[in-house]
């Protein structure tokens, strides 16, 4: 099947019928190769990780990888996508005061800038957000086998560190 695309209609050409689609006047003012948003739930074994669509309306468990592995990954996936913005977790403590973690977090991203200086970091709370991993797979109806998965809940993580994110600047559309 070939597709054309013309101002305002979208020509399929396919076993020799051509079918013209007329289409809204706001779908062809949206740009077609939109960026998405990364999330990084880091830890010091594995790191979470989900990403937006490129409308940037949900957010979707990408991967769990080992962290010594990060950097590698993530030179592969963002040579493959538009990534306009990352949002990495900040691990806090309930008084707001830095976890342990922390330090871990702030050395990642300095070699983050480092390896990607044209791409946006944005350090987002994640306080609670493996407890909510760990909710969210008990109302989904997932085996306590499933559960202790811990590659699952880091990634499960990141998906609701990117909601919240999302949340917060109003990237969701109701």
């Amino acid at each position: 099947m070939k597709v054309t695309k013309t101002v305002n209609r979208l020509l399929f050409v396919a076993v020799k019928k051509i079918i013209v689609i007329d289409i809204h006047p706001f779908f062809v003012s949206l740009p077609f190769n939109m960026g998405r948003i990364l999330s990084i739930d880091y830890g010091a074994k594995r790191t979470g990780l989900a990403v937006t669509d490129t409308l940037k309306i949900s957010a979707n468990p990408l991967d769990t990888v080992e962290t010594t592995s990060l950097p590698d990954f993530l030179t592969a996936y963002l040579s493959a996508e538009n990534v306009e913005e990352v949002v990495i977790g900040a691990p806090r403590k309930n008084d707001n005061t830095p976890s342990e973690n922390m330090a871990r977090v702030e050395r990642f991203v300095k070699k983050f800038r480092t390896l990607f200086p044209d791409i946006p970091i944005t350090l987002y709370d994640e306080r609670y957000t493996s407890v909510l991993a760990h909710r969210a797979m008990i109302d989904g109806g997932l085996k306590k086998k499933a559960r202790r998965d811990k590659a699952l809940v880091d990634k499960v993580s990141a998906v609701i560190l990117l909601q919240n994110y999302m949340e917060s600047k109003q990237y969701k559309r109701t």
